[in-house]
Order: C-alpha cells, then sequence, then structure tokens
C-alpha cells in the first residue's frame, strides 16, 4: 500500500532517495479517484514495490509544489513515474490502472 506523503520536504527527500519511484495525487472527493488509488495500490502490491500519494485537499501546496517542479499541468487522480528524480511518465483520470503502470515502468 502507497505511503501518504505529508509535505514537501518528505516528497523531496522521497525524490532524491530513490532511482525511480510511483507518486499519485489523489482527491478524496471524486469516484475516478478513487478507482485509480486502487489501482494504483493493486500495481504496488502485485510488484511489491514502494509508492507515495497525497490527498490534494489536504496538501493543496505540495500538489501546486510538484506542478511548478515538474512542468505537468495539475489533475487529480495524477499518476507520477520518476526516474532520477525527473517525470518519465504521468497520466490523469480513467488512465491510471495496473496496466499503464506497469508499462510506464518497463
Amino acid at each position: 500500500m502507497a505511503t501518504k506523503l505529508t509535505s514537501i520536504d518528505q516528497f523531496e527527500q522521497v525524490i532524491n532517495d530513490n532511482k525511480d519511484v510511483f507518486i499519485l495525487k489523489h482527491s478524496n472527493t471524486c469516484p475516478i479517484s478513487a478507482n485509480a488509488y486502487d489501482q494504483f495500490n493493486k500495481f504496488l502490491y502485485e510488484r511489491d514495490i514502494a509508492g507515495y500519494y497525497l490527498v490534494v485537499q489536504e496538501q493543496r501546496d505540495l500538489s501546486n509544489y510538484i506542478e511548478e517542479e515538474t512542468g505537468v499541468k495539475h489533475e487529480s487522480p495524477q499518476a507520477f513515474y520518476f526516474v532520477d528524480g525527473k517525470v518519465k511518465w504521468h497520466a490523469s483520470h480513467d488512465d491510471i490502472n495496473v496496466s499503464s503502470l506497469a508499462q510506464a515502468e518497463e
């Protein structure tokens, strides 16, 4: 299961400490986001890898920071795959599923 991100400092540490990492921006009021969150966690579980998420309603500053740092316009739900600190892949809404996450990792 994904670990919750709660600060910009934690996000920066995760990006710097991991060669590659998946992060999900999750909205706790959106049914599409609930499905993406389930798919995200299923993907992580099936591969036994770590991943992280933030709840956009609780961490607006972090969500905005990720948008500024990556240049990727904010959407939620929104998944990112970072490699060496850079966005290698991102998707939003119904494009976040086990299959698309697996393809991103290839």
